[in-house]
């Protein structure tokens, strides 16, 4: 057998240990699949309280990073917090949250998400996935039927926020992911402040829109002055003394004007954010004294706002008890 015929092997199996059939020529099984998962959807999700995806026009402005950074900070304000790994071409989650394990476990259709230490419950393809390096093959049929078994099977429990992570654009997942989750809160747009990356943020914005789902705001990451990773102040030229503005700044918040949508707020650059990330330890955490973790909880607050509710970790803690 090739290598390409190996992999397209783990790949159907994969496939068949989620969704319990093999798609090729088992049109009945698929019918009786896609009948079945219209009422476990609602009530795997009856026990949780908020809803956000967080999604990005395009990708490369650290859209993953943020929504670790933000379930852990949500998380560290007393929350009880899952998060959904709905980019099933880059699966990047469990990496970032520092979920190694890859043994789900389950009990016939039903799946358990894991938890990280701090615990957060976690979710991904990858942790059924061959190994690190090989390939996501799927074309849109296959992902959107993982991302609704997904919704379907995944037990998580009585929850105070899901974050859903979305891969980047407006494709199958983001809309799969907006048109089925019931109730859903709304979505966080990440940006950098690059004119290229907000192009892609008014797509995102219209797409929303035009699907009646709340656009809770935007965030600017990558943004104005960058965090000198030793020392935690702002870096400065050692000539003139002025401050390092890698990639500019105000552009989202521009942009969150013309779409008439809260500006959530800015992440600096702190090189810091991608250690704590390869790391598979929230930046949040790691460092919740840092400029940036204080503008993640900043952020953490004006969503509570969007969304009128308090910090009711006790009555959240009841539940679950």
């Amino acid at each position: 057998m090739s290598t390409k015929e190996e992999k397209e092997k783990k790949a159907e199996e994969v496939i068949e240990k989620i969704l319990g059939y093999r798609e090729k020529g088992d049109k009945r099984a698929e019918l009786k699949y896609v009948a079945k998962l219209r009422s476990p959807i609602l009530a795997r999700f009856r026990n949780i309280k908020h809803k956000i995806a967080v999604m990005s026009g395009k990708g490369g402005v650290g859209k993953t990073t943020v929504a670790t950074n933000l379930v852990a900070a949500f998380k560290a304000e007393g929350y009880n917090c899952g998060i959904l790994d709905a980019d099933v071409h880059g699966p990047n989650v469990h990496k970032m949250l520092g979920v190694t394990e890859k043994s789900p476990s389950f009990k016939g259709r039903t799946f358990y998400p894991l938890e990280n230490e701090d615990g957060i419950k976690v979710w991904s393809v990858a942790l059924y996935w061959p190994s690190e390096s090989t390939p996501v093959l799927w074309r849109g049929p296959y992902k959107t039927r993982v991302i609704k078994q997904f919704l379907a099977a995944v037990d998580w429990g009585p929850l105070d926020f899901l974050v859903v992570d979305l891969p980047p654009g407006t494709g199958d997942e983001p809309l799969t992911i907006v048109e089925k989750i019931p109730d859903i809160d709304g979505v966080v747009i990440v940006s950098t402040p690059q004119e290229v990356a907000l192009l892609d943020v008014r797509k995102a914005g219209v797409m929303l829109k035009e699907k009646n789902v709340r656009p809770l705001g935007i965030i600017e990451n990558m943004s104005a002055r960058a965090i000198c990773p030793h020392c935690g102040e702002i870096l400065k030229c050692a000539n003139c003394g002025n401050e390092t503005i890698l990639f500019g700044e105000g552009g989202s918040e521009i942009v969150a004007e013309e779409l008439e949508v809260p500006f959530l707020g800015s992440i600096p650059v702190d090189p810091r954010i991608r250690t704590s990330g390869d790391e598979g330890k929230p930046f949040v955490i790691k460092y919740p004294d840092s400029e940036a973790a204080k503008k993640f909880r900043d952020i953490v607050r004006r969503i509570e706002e969007e969304l009128s509710i308090s910090n009711d970790t006790t009555e959240s803690q009841e539940t679950e008890a």
